[in-house]
């Protein structure tokens, strides 16, 4: 067995575990069902809990969301954490039923757009430590903190996450809170190496939460996750992780098992992956299936996309599946092509550039007419 020296960041409580200094490493998930369906929600928190999760994440995106979690938590056991997204507010009302407050420093800015960030983080440290929570403040690629985003090189992706990172960290602490992780998230795992070694550089005594957010279906998504977790978790780094997977509602599980797999292989020296992260060819991500989901078509178009662009696999191109409109809009900005699912129609992008909203059953053949004009602008002749 291999033995990783890990970082010694202090300890994190989260409801009946602990992460950071010398715990394990949790292995986390999140429902993909909807969820105000407080049944399916509740089956599917039993299901991941017998995986093996140690925490599992809701979304909560409105006062029915919020209603509906208060009813599952009284109807399980296990460490819940509330995903805020654009209404932080809604923290006051879940707080008392959950163990951790998710929240993403660029959505802050999406609500209550007068207010000073900084409020609405003190409104939410406040309310965890009324409620006995942790917080995750969760950075993720496509979405960070706007005036970060304005400071930097359009290429530099990573420098604006790393300083919106360290800037909550410092607020928080300065309003003397300290049980809280970070994550740092990008669909690219080279990326995700670079800036959470970065972080542990700068702030080697805060507990990291470890994924390649938009990893697609498996097995690729599993790949691109391993890659990313052997190099990071090798040096000593992590404390919790997720394997993001795009996979049906009842295949939500083999998130966990994929990530109980790669850290037993880690600590047993199976190491299948190399520092080379040269991943050329057509490269397909697709966000993890989540009650965000507007139409669970999504999986299976992730699924058709694959199969249909599957001839097109020796091109460096990027095509990017987002399932809602949290996700969609900007986290396909970076992909060559990118669709993102509303309820009855799906959103085609070519870069940052609108193409115009097409039927499910019309987007294939849309999507084929621009990757293959994609093909020949840049690899013809």
């Amino acid at each position: 067995m291999t033995v990783i020296k890990r970082n010694r960041t202090r300890e994190v409580r989260i409801g009946s575990l602990s992460i950071g200094a010398e715990h394990p490493i949790a292995v986390q998930s999140m429902t993909a069902t909807k969820t105000p369906n407080v049944d399916a929600t509740v089956e599917q928190i039993q299901q991941l809990r017998q995986a093996g999760a140690d925490i599992i994440r809701v979304a909560v995106d409105s006062n029915k969301d919020a209603s509906a979690l208060n009813e599952i938590a009284a109807q399980v056991d296990a460490n819940l954490s509330v995903d805020l997204q654009e209404n932080y507010r809604l923290a006051s009302v879940v707080a008392p039923h959950v163990q951790k407050l998710r929240y993403n420093p660029g959505h802050l800015y999406h609500h209550e757009r007068d207010k000073p960030w900084q409020e609405k983080v003190a409104f939410l440290v406040e309310t965890a430590r009324e409620h006995d929570c942790a917080i995750r403040i969760g950075v993720n690629c496509g979405s960070v903190d706007p005036e970060k985003v304005d400071k930097y090189d359009p290429n530099d992706s990573i420098s604006p996450m790393l300083e919106s990172a360290i800037e909550h960290c410092e607020y928080l602490e300065s309003l003397g809170f300290e049980r809280f992780c970070v994550s740092l998230k990008d669909s690219d795992p080279a990326k995700v190496v670079e800036v959470n070694q970065r972080f542990a550089e700068k702030r080697p005594d805060i507990p990291l939460h470890l994924g390649v957010t938009e990893a697609g279906m498996p097995p690729d998504g599993v790949i691109k996750t391993r890659i990313a977790f052997e190099q990071i978790i090798g040096r000593g780094i992590g404390d919790t992780i997720r394997v993001s997977l795009t996979v049906p509602n009842d295949r939500k599980y083999e998130e966990i098992e994929a990530g109980r797999g790669i850290l037993k292989d880690i600590a047993n020296g199976r190491v299948r992956s190399v520092v080379d992260f040269n991943m050329s060819g057509l490269n397909i991500i697709s966000c993890p299936s989540c009650s965000r989901v507007e139409n669970e078509a999504f999986v299976e178009l992730a699924g058709q996309v694959k199969q249909m662009s599957a001839y097109a696999k020796q091109y460096d191109l990027t095509i990017a599946v987002m399932g809602c409109r949290v996700n969609g809009p900007g986290e396909t900005d970076d992909a060559d092509l990118g669709l993102w699912c509303a309820p009855n129609f799906v959103n085609l992008k070519k870069g940052t550039e609108s193409l115009g909203a097409y039927p499910y059953d019309e987007i294939l053949a849309r999507l084929k007419q621009e990757l293959d004009a994609l093909i020949d602008q840049n690899f013809s002749g």
